[in-house]
């Protein structure tokens, strides 16, 4: 399946890039890039061996192409591409919100897999949605992610939109509570050294517990809540009638409905 052409090598086409060289799934040489402007990730990649920007002729040698461009400019990006693929090359797509049948179509019917996936692959715990009518195109996109976390097959792709909300998009919803703890802390007295000290090891260390611990999340929250005490007082608020529970269905939704409007 190699050499591997990435069409992108922004912020998650870089996570992925040092995913592969830390888990040794892909060597640099297995990578061609293509970039105007690649990151950091990509260049080291470059200087071990992959190559960057190379002439148009390389791109046809690859039998597995990673569309990891923003969504609003994949059109361009096949426009400029797709007939300097191999006719066999097999598309990996992680643009948000866009189809199969439109990636397929703007490649000039190729074999198309989505994917969506987390920047935890550039330390080998990422997380990817996976939807691939086509069973080797299926194959390709778990070679791909596989090595750098867990990946989760969809059997629609029209949920898609609901896996992009509360995986791909998450990272993001769980800094922003960090972000908002570590405030509450300097609010209570704290200073914002030692609020965000503490804050960010608490959750490193519940989400490791909770990575290796037999019990579910309402096991474990229920194990550090005493009732009466300090914990149940903040659950209290925090699962609410306005709390918690009712805040991320309305974001999941959210992020849901935007990821349809991306697809058109």
């Amino acid at each position: 399946m190699t050499p591997v052409l990435m069409l992108g090598a922004g912020r998650m086409g870089g996570a992925l890039v040092a995913g592969w060289r830390r888990s040794g799934a892909f060597a640099p040489s297995d990578l061609i890039i293509r970039d105007p402007h690649p990151g950091a990730e990509a260049i080291a990649a470059a200087d071990a061996g992959a190559r960057l920007n190379p002439p148009d002729a390389a791109l046809a040698e690859a039998p597995t192409v990673l569309l990891a461009v923003k969504p609003q400019i994949w059109r361009e990006v096949a426009a400029e591409v797709a007939d300097k693929l191999a006719p066999d090359a097999v598309i990996v797509s992680i643009a948000a919100g866009v189809k199969s049948a439109d990636i397929a179509s703007a490649f000039g019917g190729r074999r198309v897999a989505r994917i969506m996936p987390t920047t935890a692959a550039a330390i080998g715990q990422g997380t990817a949605s996976l939807f691939a009518a086509d069973a080797e195109a299926r194959a390709r996109a778990q070679a791909l992610f596989a090595p750098v976390g867990a990946v989760v097959a969809l059997p629609d792709e029209e949920l898609m939109h609901a896996a992009t909300a509360v995986s791909g998009s998450a990272p993001a919803y769980l800094y922003a509570f960090v972000e908002a703890l570590e405030a509450a802390g300097v609010a209570a007295g704290l200073t914002a050294e030692a609020s965000a000290e503490l804050v960010r090891s608490t959750m490193a260390g519940a989400a490791a517990l909770m990575a290796q611990s037999p019990d579910a999340p309402p096991e474990l929250r229920r194990q550090v809540t005493s009732p009466g005490g300090t914990t149940q007082a903040a659950l209290d608020v925090l699962m609410g009638e306005q709390g918690l529970a009712q805040l991320l269905r309305h974001a999941v939704a959210a992020a849901a409905r935007r990821s349809k409007e991306l697809g058109g």
